[in-house]
């Protein structure tokens, strides 16, 4: 009876192996065309819970439009998109076919992943606190005295508990972008990605808001894809970082050896701009 169970139990250790190694996010052959112009070009990228990714490379290299398929914002030409094992842009239907996601299927995937932008897109006649009791109550119904009690946290968690009643107009552009943050976070997803988030910020607000990043990342619970210029940054917080050129990925490893040992040439020379690669 040992030797016939065998196999079985077996091949049920590798099935719980495998689903263990599942990725939290899985870009399968993904691509990306606007028009005549394809900008994602069948690109295979695997984020693992509580990873944190960071992906760099020039303007226009497709990263941010990278971001914005996983956040339900772009829809991909081709290939597939996963989060936790489920298909983000594709569903089953009551009749077992597979078919276009609805919108339904999509607001209940984007749950689990929060964004920040280059740009605040705060409201501007609401104070930081209700900027971030928002969502909760829209989206999640929750009560207003408990989603108060998680904005106050997450703000606080910011650095930003002394600023609740203030309105966007009265923020510096750091302040403004930390509470964009905040709005993201008091969402608990399981993915945040950050798009470029210091590129609108004069240079002295920009460590400010990189440095909140750094401790949210030192958290470890969250995954985040983190789509930054700042390559000291991406060296500091970054589990794994991946080049993108050309709407591909190029390279990608751990920092140490994508800023010590770039392989690809395209790379060291990006590299090279940056003052990270003397070679």
């Amino acid at each position: 009876m040992i030797g016939h169970n065998m196999p079985v139990m077996e091949a049920a250790s590798r099935e719980t192996d495998q689903s263990a190694a599942e990725p939290l996010v899985r870009f399968e052959r993904v691509t990306k065309r606007y028009g005549d112009l394809e900008v994602i070009k069948g690109i295979d990228l695997t984020l693992q819970p509580g990873e944190k990714l960071a992906l760099i490379g020039p303007s226009g290299s497709g990263k941010t439009t990278l971001g914005r398929m996983l956040m339900t914002l772009e829809e991909p030409t081709s290939g597939r998109i996963w989060l936790e094992g489920e298909s983000l842009w594709d569903m089953t239907d009551k009749k077992g076919r597979n078919v276009r996601a609805n919108v339904k299927h999509l607001q209940r995937m984007r749950g689990s992943i929060g964004m920040v932008f280059q740009h605040f897109n705060l409201f501007p006649h609401l104070t930081a606190l209700d900027n971030v009791m928002l969502a909760p109550r829209a989206v999640m119904g929750m009560k207003k005295d408990a989603s108060r009690e998680r904005a106050v946290s997450m703000l606080r968690k910011v650095g930003l508990a002394n600023k609740l009643d203030a309105y966007p107009a009265r923020l510096s552009g750091g302040q403004k972008q930390r509470v964009a943050i905040a709005r993201a976070l008091v969402m608990q997803p399981k993915i945040m990605v950050f798009d470029e988030v210091t590129s609108a910020l004069d240079p002295e607000l920009v460590g400010e808001v990189l440095e909140v990043i750094k401790e949210i990342a030192a958290d470890g619970e969250m995954a985040m894809m983190l789509i930054t210029h700042e390559m000291d940054f991406a060296r500091d917080v970054a589990d794994r970082v991946a080049f993108g050129d050309g709407g591909r990925i190029v390279e990608e490893g751990p920092p140490a050896a994508i800023f010590e040992n770039p392989r690809s040439e395209r790379l060291q020379m990006f590299l090279k701009r940056f003052g990270t690669f003397a070679r």
